[in-house]
């Protein structure tokens, strides 16, 4: 039986300044080997629902649980979360001017070999690591040494979240709208990334508006979300009905 890596339970959520209820009983569990689709109309709840479990500033959670591989998650900075084993990647990656990819993620892993009292990773075997996950997702080697982001093309952007994603190995990795703004080729390269890195002791979890990603990374769960929970969740066929029906026809089969 896999394990639970993510348990969400009756979460309940809101903007701080505006006391606006974005999330409304929201449960979701995610097992080890699984990958999760979550998809539904602009202002459903998607990317706050990816916000609230990083521990974004600005929420606050009036209910419910997070926890992650057995513990609970809620209290945590963003920073032990990721320590944790959980990554996001953004809609809209930054980008961190004067801070180069390589220090970046050196610095990063260094931090979770830390927290999981295990050793410091060698400068040899981290470049090491550099060329053989850069090539998952056909990064250019060189902007592994230019500043995060900057100067990147939005796929340039997605491959180089794909990229940390492989060097930091998660057991839990939100993606965000990762296919946002990507063309064909680049859409291919990120899918393709994520699909080299899926194991039976990790998990995924796709927040999209679109089928077309599906094509390629194809879930083992496709979520409705709408107004705040989940309202339905089939498998990959959902995802296909959605876009031909759009999201009205949930409402009338309700």
């Amino acid at each position: 039986m896999s394990k639970t890596l993510l348990d969400i339970k009756n979460l309940h959520a809101e903007i701080e300044e505006e006391g606006k209820a974005i999330l409304k009983g929201l449960s979701l569990t995610v097992k080890a080997g699984e990958v999760h689709a979550i998809m539904g109309p602009n202002g459903a709840g998607k990317s706050t629902l990816a916000s609230v479990v990083s521990g974004k500033d600005g929420y606050e959670i009036t209910e419910g649980s997070i926890e992650m591989d057995g513990a609970d998650i809620l209290e945590l900075d963003p920073d032990e979360r990721a320590k944790e084993g959980l990554f996001l990647a953004f809609q809209y990656p930054v980008e961190i001017p004067g801070v180069s990819n390589i220090n970046f993620l050196r610095t990063a892993l260094n931090e979770i070999k830390e927290y999981r009292g295990e050793e410091q990773i060698s400068a040899k075997d981290f470049m090491a690591m550099v060329r053989e996950k850069s090539s998952i997702v056909e990064l250019d080697p060189k902007l592994a040494s230019r500043s995060v982001n900057e100067g990147f093309s939005g796929g340039e952007k997605k491959r180089n979240e794909i990229f940390q994603m492989a060097m930091l190995e998660p057991k839990v990795a939100i993606l965000d709208e990762t296919d946002s703004g990507l063309d064909i080729d680049a859409l291919r390269i990120v899918a393709a990334g994520v699909n080299k890195l899926k194991n039976e002791n990790n998990a995924v979890i796709l927040i999209t508006h679109y089928q077309r990603l599906l094509d390629y990374i194809v879930p083992d769960f496709v979520h409705v979300l709408a107004d705040g929970k989940i309202v339905k969740t089939g498998d990959k066929t959902l995802a296909l009905e959605l876009e031909e029906k759009g999201y009205d026809w949930l409402n009338a089969e309700a």
